[in-house]
């Protein structure tokens, strides 16, 4: 079920956000691809590492990843360029939880915050604007997956600056602590098996990222949920 952003956290901004999902999602589904794919057989289980298993929570240095990311940090959202992508995350299974609050300072006191029913955390809404940069241009609002850009320019960020403003590592071969060849880590992207970079994948609107790490899930999403 989809949940509603709290009020305390829903400034006009992030309203008009919500409110340009409902026709994104139908010109995702005008184009096709709503079946998923079926990932190889007999994979089996990935074993949980030493270090870097998940959950992966936000970092408690937002600002200076999204400097290492090679962003610039803002004082509050814009919207001369405004997409949403979306992240799944699977491990032996199950769903990962992608983290609240990445690229976002939350402790800055303009940034307001708000419990949701279901006990996460959610964050945005900057008006007025911090005193000092508190948000990257990529960040994520809540525990949903959608990966938010309100940038001034009109180019696309990735996936591998997101998973360096999250502080956990992504290569062709390993995410987070979870590797090759002791465990399978497979990424899709709208669907399709990615055989290059991960790293080099765009966030453009209505994209669907899986991870799927061990054992899948009974279904891969083809396309994003909104």
């Amino acid at each position: 079920m989809r949940r509603r952003r709290p009020r305390a956290v829903s400034s006009r901004l992030v309203t008009r956000a919500v409110a340009a999902i409902p026709l994104l999602a139908l010109l995702v589904a005008g184009c096709g691809g709503n079946s998923s794919p079926k990932p190889p057989e007999n994979i089996q289980p990935a074993p949980t590492p030493a270090t870097g298993a998940v959950p992966w929570p936000a970092p408690p240095n937002p600002m200076e990843l999204t400097v290492k990311a090679g962003l610039v940090p803002e004082t509050h959202e814009f919207l001369q360029y405004h997409v949403h992508a979306h992240l799944d995350v699977f491990v032996n299974g199950k769903p990962a939880v992608v983290a609240s609050g990445i690229g976002i300072d939350t402790t800055n006191p303009a940034v307001r915050h708000q419990k949701l029913d279901d006990g996460s955390d959610a964050y945005g809404g900057i008006d007025p604007p911090c005193k000092q940069p508190c948000i990257s241009p990529l960040h994520t609002h809540d525990t949903s997956g959608v990966l938010h850009t309100e940038s001034k320019t009109s180019k696309p960020n990735t996936l591998g600056q997101l998973f360096v403003q999250w502080d956990v590592p992504l290569t062709p071969t390993c995410v987070g602590g979870y590797c090759k060849p002791d465990a399978s880590v497979l990424i899709y992207e709208n669907g399709k098996l990615v055989e290059s970079d991960p790293g080099a994948i765009e966030l453009t609107d209505g994209k669907e990222i899986a991870i799927v790490i061990g054992t899948p899930p009974a279904e891969i999403p083809a396309q994003p949920p909104f």
